[in-house]
């Protein structure tokens, strides 16, 4: 309250978290509505330089404008990768996504050798994941309004996936619950009994000693990010963004930074942005709505391929997501944002209602 009463600016970080901070905090201006509180929003935005692989930087160091690099807040720049031939973006996708594997096989081998497992999972770690099968990652903090769980809240229904005979699926996920949050601990553990089940061990991972190097493997790798936190608590979330600068495509909740982000062309959502008075009820729709699409959309399309045995509408749906979200949720977009709305009209003395950026 003491820092929201003393600033001259006060920002929420995406689209939807603006009016959900402005009902939180209503009462510290009574005179006012909710939509009168004076909170408006500046989206988070990641730094590109940081999370793009340089694989990946090489690409488009080819392809996109000279000095590209300086211009990256600006939705022109990187309409560029309409001009990479589909086949050169996939084989660099294919190229990260193979360093990733590699990465979380050494993990996954040291983690059993650290545990004395028997020499089967010590051989079952060497050859965990295949490159040709769509790969999901899901990797943060274990919150429990994270909802690592959910799509392990139909087990017959996720094993048909995984088992799948023409269309397999994996899953790799990482993170750490904090130490007093012994919900958080107990879903790490439900996943990492999981890993161990006969019938789906290779098609599982989970990565212990989750930190930023972990993070970089994910994001630059996998096909598709994961994110099912329950709305309207993520109030933006910045893992999608980064997966985006490497070609993954986003299969989220409609919550935080995918609510604005999301056009239907450029990932996929889970759910229609709709939430229900029962968090059970709501969990149990969301859970449906994420096996539906991957059964119907994410599936389908990533193993979908052309007469030169490439997935021609899933790397469309890479590019349109580059060109439509890696500006508008970089750090040079958030930067100049804050510049323009927040600081410059600071420093002028004058303290009102900052407008929500669009």
């Amino acid at each position: 309250v003491l820092g929201i009463k003393g600033s001259r600016r006060r920002n929420a970080v995406s689209a939807l978290h603006g009016p959900v901070s402005r009902k939180m905090w209503e009462t510290l201006w009574p005179s006012h509505s909710t939509d009168e509180a004076p909170i408006g929003h500046i989206t988070n935005g990641v730094h590109v330089d940081s999370w793009l692989a340089w694989q990946m930087q090489q690409l488009f160091d080819r392809h996109f404008p000279t000095y590209w690099e300086a211009g990256l807040g600006e939705p022109e720049v990187w309409q560029g990768i309409h001009k990479i031939d589909p086949g050169e973006l996939w084989e660099t996708h294919n190229g990260l996504k193979n360093l990733l594997l590699a990465f979380v096989r050494r993990r996954a081998l040291r983690q059993c050798q650290r545990r004395n497992e028997p020499e089967e999972s010590l051989k079952r770690a060497q050859s965990v994941l295949d490159p040709n099968v769509i790969t999901i990652g899901f990797a943060r903090r274990f919150a429990t309004y994270k909802r690592a769980n959910l799509i392990l809240s139909d087990l017959d229904r996720l094993s048909q996936l995984l088992s799948d005979s023409t269309r397999p699926v994996q899953l790799i996920f990482a993170g750490k619950a904090h130490p007093a949050d012994e919900p958080g601990k107990r879903l790490i553990q439900e996943i990492f009994r999981l890993t161990h089940e006969r019938s789906i061990a290779r098609r599982i991972v989970f990565v212990e000693d989750y930190d930023i190097r972990v993070t970089r493997h994910l994001v630059q790798g996998v096909d598709v990010w994961l994110n099912t936190p329950r709305r309207p608590l993520e109030a933006s979330g910045t893992s999608g963004q980064k997966a985006v600068l490497n070609g993954a495509l986003n299969l989220s909740v409609l919550d935080g930074w995918w609510a604005e982000a999301y056009d239907g062309s450029n990932g996929f959502a889970i759910g229609d942005g709709e939430s229900h008075v029962s968090d059970d009820v709501t969990d149990r729709r969301d859970a449906d709505s994420l096996f539906h699409v991957l059964e119907n959309e994410v599936i389908p399309l990533y193993y979908d391929r052309d007469a030169d045995g490439l997935p021609s509408g899933w790397i469309k749906m890479m590019k349109d997501s580059i060109s439509t979200l890696a500006w508008r949720f970089s750090a040079h977009r958030m930067v100049a944002d804050y510049t323009r709305t927040a600081y410059l009209p600071a420093a002028g003395g004058r303290s009102c209602m900052m407008p929500d950026v669009e």
